[in-house]
């Protein structure tokens, strides 16, 4: 009697602690779309990646054309000068890679840009949501555009129109 009495109170705190646990979603990419900002931020990025890759292929260019060069003139040049030469061709091969890795490396400037455009609009979505938990009394907010687990979720629990309100972009 004790036991079956233990394991029902067990089963009804199971569940009652269960049902008290709030929590919601959120639309990352729905919420970064109606932030101009971010579109803003990430054209600069596009714009300067493309500026920095078009450096990258002009020394990537001139590394090709050298080599040619040296390829047609080889049969011409004495041990010296070819030494010369394909020293030359490993110096500037070796200028497109640390180039390349300047702006597009790991701690790259790209990366750095990213950081410094970005962070901010991040800083802000997270103290909206975090805003919202605490009013709503949401103990977890999952965001749906990176969680691939979710399969179906109901539409009355995404909040993502309620972050861009506090964010100040009314939906």
């Amino acid at each position: 009697m004790k036991k079956t009495i233990f394991t029902l109170l067990m089963v009804f705190c199971g569940i009652a602690a269960a049902n008290s646990q709030k929590f919601a979603l959120i639309d990352m990419e729905y919420i970064l779309k109606n932030i101009p900002s971010y579109e803003m931020a990430n054209e600069q990025l596009n714009q300067v990646s493309q500026r920095w890759e078009k450096e990258v292929n002009e020394l990537s260019k001139e590394a090709e054309t050298m080599y040619k060069n040296y390829q047609s003139e080889m049969v011409f040049l004495t041990d010296e000068m070819k030494k010369k030469r394909e020293e030359e061709i490993v110096a500037k091969e070796k200028e497109v890679t640390e180039t390349r890795y300047k702006y597009f490396g790991p701690e790259g400037e790209l990366y750095k840009k990213r950081q410094s455009l970005m962070k901010p609009i991040q800083e802000d979505i997270y103290n909206a949501v975090k805003a919202v938990a605490e009013e709503r009394g949401y103990q977890t907010i999952f965001d749906r555009a990176s969680s691939q687990s979710i399969v179906f979720a109901s539409p009355k629990i995404d909040v993502s129109n309620e972050v861009l309100a506090k964010l100040g972009y009314s939906k």
